[in-house]
């Protein structure tokens, strides 16, 4: 690549936001290049593909009746931005090197170090420290679901063995159905995710590490006037036990320090989420968990003209695949709109 070339557009950043992003500025004739991100060791990172690389059965998307495994439905994102001319930096250059939805993937990609926004074009820099000049750039880096960090949780959460941290997304399949199912965490989002699984479990147990739960005082006591619900006071998780399906945890008491087995059917993380925008160095606004602000409700504008931002590193509320794909629809049109506007054609 010429060292003076600017890319029009390029997008960081991969899951339903980042592909969905892509999909439009390709058939916008604007070829965006792409930073996908390395896979590492959950739950210090967002994998390539976004959290849905976590998820085995996908039923809540439109356009699939019989539901579609995560990581398959994120190939077939990426294999129709790569169709309409979206180019993805690589290992072996600036190429597609997509794998078929059947195959998995090579997980080739290369992820981004670090942006510099000062001045434009903007500077992207590439793990290599290769650097790409960009007119616009499009943040579609997603939230990390906070883990516990135990090894067998980990692979039951790539396996689909029973551990989730959505339970909006999960907590319908067949697998969790009539069974005792726990939430870990003691906010607002761990009670809604608790009182979500109530439609589906023939109990849910809470368990928390204080003595009083973190949520509102309405959420509070929305958990304990729920009949379905069980509060587990002062516990922590030290292991998750099962081998290919989850058959409970093993707990702690904080207090006391007495360890108990807990039989479960399934495990619901709900201790928050962390944004993936560190590697922004502060160049952009945000708020107060670190989510990107954007400059108007419904648009994807931000704090530097021509930066946009789309999926679950702006949205701490919704967290779901088609939102996180509306957003990057709208993102590529904004950036589309802005290009036309700066006149790069």
């Amino acid at each position: 690549m010429p060292q003076n070339h600017v890319e029009k557009v390029i997008i960081v950043g991969s899951g339903p936001a980042g592909w969905t992003a892509a999909i439009y500025a390709a058939r916008a004739n604007l070829t965006p290049l792409v930073f996908a991100g390395r896979p590492k060791t959950v739950p210090t990172t967002v994998l390539p593909g976004g959290q849905l690389m976590l998820t085995t059965e996908v039923e809540n998307y439109p356009g699939f009746p019989e539901g579609i495994t995560g990581p398959r439905m994120m190939s077939c994102f990426e294999q129709q931005a790569v169709r309409f001319g979206t180019r993805i930096v690589t290992d072996h250059g600036l190429s597609p090197d997509v794998s078929s939805p059947d195959d998995g993937h090579s997980y080739s990609y290369h992820e981004c170090k670090r942006v510099d926004l000062s001045a434009r074009p903007f500077v992207v820099t590439g793990e290599d420290d290769t650097e790409y000049q960009t007119h616009a750039l499009i943040i579609a880096t997603g939230a990390t679901a906070n883990w516990l960090g135990l090894e067998n949780e980990q692979r039951l959460a790539r396996s689909g063995g029973g551990v989730s941290a959505c339970a909006v997304c999960d907590g319908a399949l067949p697998l969790f159905r009539d069974k005792v199912l726990a939430v870990i965490g003691g906010g607002d989002s761990a009670v809604e995710e608790a009182t979500y699984l109530t439609k589906f479990a023939s109990k849910v147990c809470m368990i928390h590490r204080r003595d009083q739960l973190r949520a509102s005082k309405i959420m509070a006591k929305r958990a304990m006037d729920n009949p379905k619900i069980e509060i587990l006071w002062n516990k922590i998780v030290i292991d998750v036990l099962g081998d290919d399906r989850i058959s409970g945890v093993r707990l702690k008491d904080t207090k006391t320090g007495e360890e108990s087995t807990l039989r479960l059917g399934g495990l619901f993380m709900a201790i928050s989420h962390t944004p993936a925008t560190e590697f922004l160095g502060g160049q952009l606004q945000l708020d107060d968990k670190g989510y990107i602000k954007l400059q108007d409700l419904y648009r994807s504008t931000t704090s530097v003209e021509g930066v946009f931002a789309a999926g679950d590193c702006v949205d701490s509320v919704y967290r779901q695949a088609v939102t996180a794909a509306a957003m990057g629809c709208k993102a590529a049109i904004d950036a589309e709109r802005w290009l036309a506007e700066e006149g790069i054609e």
